[in-house]
């Protein structure tokens, strides 16, 4: 009975938070009820209790909010790449090979960019740029001499001297062509360094993308050469004697591709153009598919915009049969097959851990007052007492649509004076009991009337979180995207609270009041009760793509304190933290912001003294706040429990 009892409860978990669909089994619910990460994607493997990563951190004085990299999911989401591609190339009897590489603008973190260039080693998983700063950082990174380096974005001439500087150092860069000007650049500039270029032209091809980032691809996009300027491209190659520097196509149609066929659709008209090229007599050798492959944010497995139709392996067997069907119909030899997966390899390893200090709830604050009866109250007060002594399930629509007619009565009669602040905060007090009431009532029906469908969620609470949306997930308020949110513990409790959470911020905007619910979304997350004698720590899952690195310093709080945990299975809680990178102190946040953290300091300092001087604060008290003050500087921006 009690095992039957214990499988209700994780259903019902499940039911709630979805960890097992878009958690892809890197996550569980440990037999504590705390949330467990499965490096090996293994049940019955090792298992890293969250709880216990935060103890360890808490013991190193570490404090929340912090990001937390498991190492060993970035290295298990290159390997699945890779072996992906590698056995559906396999099976389809393929002759060309996979040559991935990681866009480091997904995540620049060097650590991350390290990680993954060692797992992916085996493999001869390369990198690609965007910009100036990411190739500098790439051709110093990269030094497996069989991976490519893949450099997209616009160019300007010192951007393809630095490429050219990689071919020297005998480095598999290759130029992708984003308009036509870079390419007569780039013949000049490698006449000039005496080098031979590696080139690839990035078409734009008229399949667009499916979900939020559709407008990157297509004939629109902002990236690429059009079918005129790929033919006009290749005669100039052709005219400089330089048609064998030219080894790639390239096409992207979209970050976050949510349905299958547009990935089928995008790569046939794209193995068409390789083909035609390579009948004029480019001798091509590699099909770049570009980015796109999706992560299930809500574990939908739909194609709604946090979500993909398809997996991994589906994706790699897609676009290799479409590229294998078209070259054999043509008899062109198979390429090589590039891809631009950040997002999948990055989402997975990181999270944000926040803490719950508070809890905003407006139907919780009672006047004291209220509930003594007067003769002489006005008769919206004695009114609304009526409708509290009298609600049954007979007459609940009655009651709140009566109750609702009163609170906004007593709005305009407290404007006009005819109503005291006592007698509005009475009936404030007297409305928010009733709908209490109401709700109770509402969840013993068998019948929900339709205006009370929502009802709950009407009288959910606010759970005050230390953190800043604005640096740490920037994309759930720039784009509303959506992201796994659970509490690390208590998950063997049903939880009773429906909330939605804000932040610390001075900003309206800094609140999550949209979560997943399997291809649909709720306003509202259901979490445990809070109570601040106990710590409850929420995660934000498959944050590890983006959200690490745009996050901005609104209020001036900064990056969040880092820790890095890797599998350990002669440890007893099977994990060992490897590196803590300390996040910005005010210190540094206001540096960022043109401020002279040791001039502020030097003018507080000055004003005190005059306080002192005047004898208005004691010389002990005056060293005392100028420490204070200095420590305030140099510590964490978030709140202090």
């Amino acid at each position: 009975m009690e095992d039957n009892i214990e499988s209700s409860i994780d259903d019902r978990i499940e039911n709630i938070y979805h960890i097992k669909r878009w958690g892809e089994g890197y996550f569980n619910v440990t037999s504590k009820g705390t949330l467990g990460v499965l490096p090996s994607k293994d049940p019955n493997g090792p298992c890293i209790d969250i709880q216990s990563v935060l103890q360890e951190i808490k013991q190193k004085n570490i404090q929340i909010p912090v990001v937390i990299r498991f190492h060993d999911i970035l290295r298990s989401r290159v390997k699945i790449l890779n072996e992906s591609f590698n056995q559906k190339i396999k099976e389809a009897n393929y002759k060309g090979h996979y040559v991935g590489v990681y866009p480091i603008k997904v995540n620049q973190m060097r650590e991350v960019v390290e990680e993954v260039l060692d797992a992916g080693h085996e493999y001869r998983f390369g990198l690609e740029a965007g910009s100036k700063p990411e190739l500098l950082s790439v051709l110093a990174l990269n030094d497996n001499p069989e991976s490519l380096i893949i450099l997209n974005g616009y160019k300007d001439k010192d951007y393809l001297r630095l490429a050219l500087l990689g071919r020297k150092l005998d480095k598999k860069t290759i130029v992708v062509i984003e308009k036509f000007s870079e390419l007569t650049d780039l013949i000049d500039i490698s006449k000039e360094m005496n080098v031979k270029p590696l080139i690839g032209f990035r078409t734009k091809t008229t399949v667009r993308g499916s979900g939020k980032w559709s407008e990157s691809g297509g004939e629109k996009a902002k990236f690429g050469l059009s079918i005129s300027e790929v033919i006009n491209g290749f005669e100039l190659l052709k005219k400089e004697d330089m048609l064998d520097c030219l080894e790639l196509i390239h096409f992207h149609i979209g970050s976050q591709i949510t349905n299958i066929r547009t990935v089928k659709d995008s790569v046939t008209e794209g193995a068409r153009v390789y083909c035609e090229l390579y009948k004029m007599g480019a001798q091509l050798k590699y099909i770049d598919v570009g980015g796109g492959l999706g992560v299930d944010y809500d574990g939908s497995q739909s194609t709604n915009d946090s979500s993909r139709n398809y997996d991994t392996d589906i994706y790699a067997s897609d676009i290799i049969y479409s590229i294998m069907q078209i070259c054999d119909l043509e008899k062109i030899p198979h390429p090589d097959i590039v891809s631009e997966s950040g997002r999948a390899i990055t989402a997975h390893h990181s999270c944000v851990v926040v803490e719950v200090i508070d809890k905003i709830d407006s139907t919780e604050v009672e006047y004291p007052g209220a509930f003594q009866v007067s003769d002489k109250e006005h008769i919206l007060v004695k009114n609304i007492r009526t409708i509290l002594e009298f609600i049954n399930e007979e007459n609940i629509q009655e009651s709140f649509s009566d109750a609702l007619a009163i609170k906004n009565d007593t709005e305009n009669a407290f404007k006009l004076g005819v109503l005291s602040i006592r007698e509005k905060a009475t009936i404030e007090t007297i409305f928010w009991k009733i709908c209490k009431a109401l709700k109770e009532k509402v969840k013993k029906m068998n019948f929900i009337p339709e205006d009370f469908e929502n009802f709950s969620d009407k009288l959910s609470s606010q759970y005050l979180c230390n953190f800043s949306v604005f640096q740490s997930l920037p994309d759930t308020w720039a784009i509303d995207q959506l992201l796994p949110i659970v509490p690390l513990s208590k998950l063997n409790q049903i939880p009773q609270e429906k909330c939605t959470l804000v932040d610390i911020t001075c900003d309206s905007d800094g609140k999550i009041d949209n979560f997943i619910n399997l291809g649909d979304t709720k306003r509202t997350l259901p979490l445990h009760n809070f109570t601040k004698d106990e710590n409850y720590y929420l995660g934000f899952f498959l944050t590890g793509a983006y959200q690490d690195v745009m996050g901005d310093m609104h209020n001036l709080f900064g990056r969040v304190n880092e820790v890095h945990v890797f599998l350990d299975d002669d440890s007893e809680d099977n994990f060992y933290i490897e590196e803590v990178i300390p996040g910005s102190s005010a210190r540094y946040v206001l540096s960022q912001m043109q401020y002279n953290p040791d001039h502020l300091c030097y003018t507080i300092k000055k004003a005190i003294d005059k306080k002192v001087a005047s004898k208005s604060i004691t010389p002990r008290d005056g060293v005392r706040l100028i420490d204070f003050y200095e420590d305030c500087l140099n510590g964490y921006p978030y709140l202090k429990k």
